[in-house]
Protein backbone atom coordinates (compact mmCIF):
# COMPACT_ATOMS: atom_id res chain seq x y z
CA UNK A 1 0.00 0.00 0.00
CA UNK A 2 2.99 2.13 0.43
CA UNK A 3 4.02 2.20 -3.20
CA UNK A 4 0.03 3.20 -4.03
CA UNK A 5 0.61 6.11 -1.63
CA UNK A 6 3.27 7.00 -3.27
CA UNK A 7 1.48 6.87 -6.78
CA UNK A 8 -1.32 9.39 -5.21
CA UNK A 9 0.63 11.77 -4.11
CA UNK A 10 2.06 11.97 -7.42
CA UNK A 11 -1.34 12.20 -8.17
CA UNK A 12 -1.91 15.09 -6.05
CA UNK A 13 1.32 17.05 -6.98
CA UNK A 14 -0.17 17.07 -10.73
CA UNK A 15 -3.52 18.21 -9.86
CA UNK A 16 -5.20 14.89 -10.27
CA UNK A 17 -7.35 13.27 -7.86
CA UNK A 18 -4.71 11.74 -5.35
CA UNK A 19 -5.38 7.97 -6.06
CA UNK A 20 -3.13 5.62 -6.64
CA UNK A 21 -2.77 1.84 -7.52
CA UNK A 22 -0.64 -1.03 -7.70
CA UNK A 23 -1.21 -4.30 -9.11
CA UNK A 24 1.06 -7.16 -7.69
CA UNK A 25 1.62 -10.52 -9.59
CA UNK A 26 0.86 -14.27 -8.04
CA UNK A 27 4.40 -14.32 -6.65
CA UNK A 28 3.99 -10.44 -4.73
CA UNK A 29 6.26 -9.11 -7.36
CA UNK A 30 4.69 -5.54 -8.85
CA UNK A 31 3.23 -5.66 -12.73
CA UNK A 32 2.00 -2.04 -12.41
CA UNK A 33 1.10 0.83 -10.65
CA UNK A 34 -0.56 4.32 -11.58
CA UNK A 35 -1.92 7.12 -10.10
CA UNK A 36 -5.32 9.04 -11.46
CA UNK A 37 -4.78 10.98 -14.93
CA UNK A 38 -8.41 11.29 -15.69
CA UNK A 39 -7.10 15.45 -16.74
CA UNK A 40 -3.83 14.93 -17.90
CA UNK A 41 -4.90 12.37 -21.00
CA UNK A 42 -8.56 13.61 -20.92
CA UNK A 43 -10.12 10.44 -20.28
CA UNK A 44 -12.45 9.87 -17.79
CA UNK A 45 -11.55 6.13 -17.48
CA UNK A 46 -7.97 6.82 -16.36
CA UNK A 47 -8.51 6.13 -13.27
CA UNK A 48 -5.23 4.37 -11.77
CA UNK A 49 -7.19 1.13 -11.34
CA UNK A 50 -7.71 0.95 -14.68
CA UNK A 51 -4.09 2.01 -15.78
CA UNK A 52 -3.03 -0.59 -13.73
CA UNK A 53 -4.97 -3.13 -15.36
CA UNK A 54 -4.39 -1.98 -18.66
CA UNK A 55 -0.65 -1.82 -18.57
CA UNK A 56 -0.62 -5.45 -16.66
CA UNK A 57 -2.69 -6.75 -19.23
CA UNK A 58 0.22 -5.84 -21.95
CA UNK A 59 2.94 -6.54 -19.82
CA UNK A 60 1.15 -10.55 -19.40
CA UNK A 61 -0.15 -10.44 -23.04
CA UNK A 62 -3.55 -11.42 -21.73
CA UNK A 63 -6.60 -9.62 -20.50
CA UNK A 64 -7.06 -11.93 -17.77
CA UNK A 65 -5.10 -11.39 -14.67
CA UNK A 66 -5.97 -14.03 -12.40
CA UNK A 67 -4.21 -14.47 -9.22
CA UNK A 68 -3.32 -10.72 -9.30
CA UNK A 69 -3.97 -8.28 -6.06
CA UNK A 70 -4.75 -4.86 -6.57
CA UNK A 71 -3.76 -2.36 -3.90
CA UNK A 72 -5.76 1.17 -4.26
CA UNK A 73 -5.78 4.02 -1.74
CA UNK A 74 -9.60 4.88 -2.25
CA UNK A 75 -12.42 2.13 -2.65
CA UNK A 76 -13.02 1.51 -6.32
CA UNK A 77 -15.97 2.67 -8.65
CA UNK A 78 -18.59 1.23 -10.05
CA UNK A 79 -16.49 1.16 -13.23
CA UNK A 80 -13.10 0.26 -11.93
CA UNK A 81 -14.69 -3.00 -9.89
CA UNK A 82 -16.56 -3.81 -13.65
CA UNK A 83 -13.03 -3.68 -14.88
CA UNK A 84 -11.15 -5.55 -11.92
CA UNK A 85 -13.80 -8.49 -12.15
CA UNK A 86 -13.63 -8.67 -15.87
CA UNK A 87 -9.77 -8.80 -15.43
CA UNK A 88 -10.45 -11.86 -12.76
CA UNK A 89 -7.78 -9.96 -10.58
CA UNK A 90 -8.01 -12.22 -7.27
CA UNK A 91 -8.40 -9.36 -4.19
CA UNK A 92 -8.79 -5.84 -3.61
CA UNK A 93 -6.75 -4.15 -0.65
CA UNK A 94 -7.69 -0.90 -0.22
CA UNK A 95 -7.34 2.34 2.46
CA UNK A 96 -9.88 4.65 2.68
CA UNK A 97 -13.85 4.05 1.93
CA UNK A 98 -15.77 6.64 -0.39
CA UNK A 99 -18.71 6.81 0.92
CA UNK A 100 -19.85 9.15 -2.54
CA UNK A 101 -18.78 6.68 -5.50
CA UNK A 102 -17.40 3.06 -3.75
CA UNK A 103 -18.31 0.42 -5.01
CA UNK A 104 -17.04 -2.45 -2.92
CA UNK A 105 -19.05 -1.81 0.35
CA UNK A 106 -19.48 1.70 0.53
CA UNK A 107 -22.67 2.13 -1.77
CA UNK A 108 -22.56 -1.37 -3.76
CA UNK A 109 -21.38 -4.80 -2.32
CA UNK A 110 -20.52 -5.65 -5.78
CA UNK A 111 -19.37 -9.51 -4.77
CA UNK A 112 -22.99 -9.98 -4.09
CA UNK A 113 -24.59 -9.43 -7.61
CA UNK A 114 -25.97 -12.14 -8.51
CA UNK A 115 -24.99 -11.96 -12.34
CA UNK A 116 -21.21 -12.49 -11.54
CA UNK A 117 -19.50 -14.74 -12.66
CA UNK A 118 -15.57 -13.60 -10.08
CA UNK A 119 -15.95 -12.06 -6.82
CA UNK A 120 -12.58 -10.37 -5.59
CA UNK A 121 -11.74 -10.89 -1.70
CA UNK A 122 -11.51 -7.35 -0.10
CA UNK A 123 -9.29 -5.97 2.24
CA UNK A 124 -10.03 -2.54 3.47
CA UNK A 125 -8.67 -0.30 6.06
CA UNK A 126 -4.85 -0.69 4.97
CA UNK A 127 -3.30 2.72 5.90
CA UNK A 128 -6.21 4.06 5.94
CA UNK A 129 -5.83 7.03 7.79
CA UNK A 130 -3.07 8.50 5.19
CA UNK A 131 -4.83 8.09 2.19
CA UNK A 132 -8.17 9.97 3.28
CA UNK A 133 -6.08 12.43 5.09
CA UNK A 134 -3.96 13.11 1.57
CA UNK A 135 -7.39 13.27 0.10
CA UNK A 136 -9.37 15.10 2.69
CA UNK A 137 -5.93 17.99 2.31
CA UNK A 138 -6.27 17.48 -1.57
CA UNK A 139 -10.13 18.50 -2.16
CA UNK A 140 -10.35 20.98 0.85
CA UNK A 141 -7.70 23.13 -0.72
CA UNK A 142 -9.72 23.10 -3.74
CA UNK A 143 -12.91 24.23 -2.25
CA UNK A 144 -13.51 27.64 -2.36
CA UNK A 145 -13.80 29.80 0.57
CA UNK A 146 -17.64 31.20 1.47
Amino acid sequence: MSLAFDEACAAAREDEAPVGAVLLATDGSVLARAHNRNIALRDPTAHAEILCLREAAQKLDNHRLSGTILAVTLEPCLMCVGALIHARVAGVVFAATDPKAGALISNLDARTLPFLNHRPWILQGVLAEDCGALLKRFFLARRKPL
